[in-house]
């Protein structure tokens, strides 16, 4: 812009000298000069009508200035008759006048000014108007543009919270012609540290108590400003108790008070602790929570094998999901439990060296297994529902914490059982009797066929040593005959007693389903096991049979046939039959 007029306009380029200001070079030149567009000149107030404001620039006529631009710059500033201001002259209207500016004539000015901050690498100050594209837009006379990189040393999270504020910037370049400057508040901050850094490596020490800002939270940490650099202090010198994430303790912009833990001045690297300003809590667990006590806790975390119970700040303890019911089968924990609860449990073990407690919360109820032989004696009968079927057994429901196992052995008396699957279902309700108790091994045995008589016990007295049976063949094989005497009671005649003549196997002799004679040569209810012969039927065993089904008859006699197996050896012998 030309001056031609008397009135200087200042540019970046007189910047470097002291400049006068407007009004003292309007006093010094002659007022009666003329005015030329496009020059900054001094008007005085000379009418104030409604909005408008009447100026006198010096020229031949008198011109209007919108009172608004006026209140723009100071919304509370009086203005008089008399009054002198900086103006702007746009042009000479065609009717007479001149169109005047308040606020090009502050632009003027002020990029003179900003020209100047640059070259001086000053700071002018601002107010942050508005959120635009990429950033913000700041009122510093002029419409200015502050990046979002350039608002701090961090992201800002509330932007819209700026609004309204007033900081200091530096330019960080412009150009006047498209009206376009872009600051920074981020440079002045970096300068501010980095002094306070210098100051800061010459006083930080490790073992030093010092209050620092919460710049950033992570899931390892928190990062702290120390007032010209950053520490870190790690999740776990956060507490001596479990903190699952930082977040839940604390917030960006919280003022903590940490302690130095380490401090590399290399790499100006810094450690903090929280916790460390405390004294640990698990020196006095000993004493506080001896083995045996039962103290009050707190449920803070469940997982699948236990939950964990805070006793105090610091202090966590482990209730195994094996300790948490007398049931050999517990639920999940959070079907016992839930986090927040207050339980009370009982101090099992205590390892301070490591840190760890072991709880437990069946040892305040009394063991089911206490009472379970007064409840249910030997020889008794009890009724439950299958809970449980195995290839080896079925389990039994007797009550809470206590099952009762009836083995594939103890399902019957004579059926050949595979699975016990064959003849039970879960669910089922079925009774058995009481078989033994082992309380140290928490065992419980059942038994089905106990309920009725052993049938080989009966099967001494029915089929005594010598007594002619008759039965049904159910199997043959290269030893034997099996022969089926009632339900569930088989006999077997071994091949050596099939005949006196040798037999080399009597598969194909015997077909299973024919009815067949034999005598009884032993029998064992503890082996379970009748022994018979076809053989003992020939010859004088034969003869010895005759005379054993007359006596049998007439009731007189030896007894079974082997006492006349006997008498007749003895007459054969010439001996006089025993009685």
């Amino acid at each position: 812009m030309t001056n031609t007029g008397t009135q200087p306009v200042k540019t970046a380029e007189n910047t470097g000298s002291e400049e006068m200001s407007f009004a003292e070079l309007f006093e010094q030149e002659d007022h009666n000069t003329v005015i030329n567009v496009g020059e900054v000149a001094i008007g005085t107030v000379v009418g104030i009508e409604h909005d408008m404001l009447l100026m006198d620039v010096g020229d031949k006529a008198e011109s209007y200035i919108p009172l608004a631009e006026f209140r723009h710059e100071d919304p509370d500033r009086e203005i008089k008759v008399g009054d002198q201001f900086e103006v702007f002259i746009e042009r000479r209207k065609d009717e007479g006048g001149l169109q005047l500016s308040r606020e090009k004539a502050i632009a003027i000015k002020v990029w003179d000014k900003i020209a100047r901050i640059q070259e001086e690498d000053k700071t002018i100050e601002g107010r942050i108007e508005s959120r635009v594209k990429g950033g913000m837009s700041v009122d510093i006379g002029v419409p200015a543009f502050l990046p979002y990189s350039q608002i701090d040393l961090r992201p800002v999270k509330d932007l819209d919270s700026l609004i309204g504020k007033i900081f200091e910037f530096k330019v960080l370049k412009f150009n006047r012609k498209r009206n376009n400057v872009v600051i920074s508040r981020r440079a002045i901050l970096e300068e501010q540290r980095s002094k306070l850094r210098e100051k800061m490596r010459s006083t930080l020490e490790e073992g030093q108590t010092i209050v620092g800002a919460i710049t950033n939270i992570t899931d390892y940490g928190l990062f702290i400003d120390l007032g010209g650099m950053d520490g870190l202090c790690h999740i776990t010198d956060l507490s001596w108790g479990r903190v699952s994430h930082p977040s839940k303790l604390y917030k960006v912009g919280d003022e903590i008070q940490v302690k130095v833990l380490k401090y590399d001045k290399d790499s100006d690297r810094v450690s903090l602790g929280v916790k460390q300003l405390r004294e640990d809590p698990w020196a006095s667990v000993p004493e506080k929570y001896p083995v045996g006590a039962t103290v009050p806790g707190k449920v803070v975390s469940i997982t699948d094998y236990g939950v964990f119970v805070e006793l105090e700040e610091g202090v966590e303890g482990l209730v195994h999901i094996s300790e948490m019911s007398w049931s050999k089968k517990p639920r999940h924990p959070s079907k016992m439990v839930s986090v927040g609860d207050e339980i009370e449990i009982k101090v099992l073990k205590v390892e301070a060296e490591t840190k760890r407690i072991s709880l437990g919360m069946k040892q305040l109820q009394p063991n089911p297994w206490d009472v379970v032989e007064e409840s249910y004696p030997v020889g008794s009968v009890i009724e439950g529902k299958i809970k449980n079927i195995t290839d080896f057994g079925v389990f039994i429901g007797i009550e809470e914490g206590i099952d009762g196992l009836i083995h594939v052995s103890d399902l019957s008396w004579t059926e050949r059982i595979k699975h016990p699957s064959e003849k039970y279902s879960k669910g089922e309700t079925i009774r058995a009797v009481v078989l033994k108790i082992d309380k140290e091994n928490e065992r419980f045995s059942l038994g089905v066929k106990q309920l009725e008589p052993d049938p080989w016990v009966a099967a001494v007295n029915n089929y005594p040593t010598g007594s002619i049976v008759e039965g049904s063949i159910t199997n043959v094989t290269d030893f034997g005959i099996f022969v089926q005497l009632e339900e569930g009671i088989e006999g077997l005649v071994h091949i050596s007693e099939i005949s006196r003549e040798k037999i080399d196997t009597p598969v194909g002799m015997f077909t299973v389903g024919d009815k067949l004679k034999a005598m009884v040569i032993s029998v064992s209810s503890e082996e379970r096991k009748i022994a018979l012969s076809l053989k003992a039927l020939e010859g004088d065993e034969g003869k010895a049979r005759e005379e054993y089904e007359q006596k049998q008859q007439t009731s007189s006699g030896p007894s079974t046939f082997g006492d006349l197996l006997k008498a007749a050896a003895d007459d054969k012998n010439g001996e006089e039959p025993s009685k």
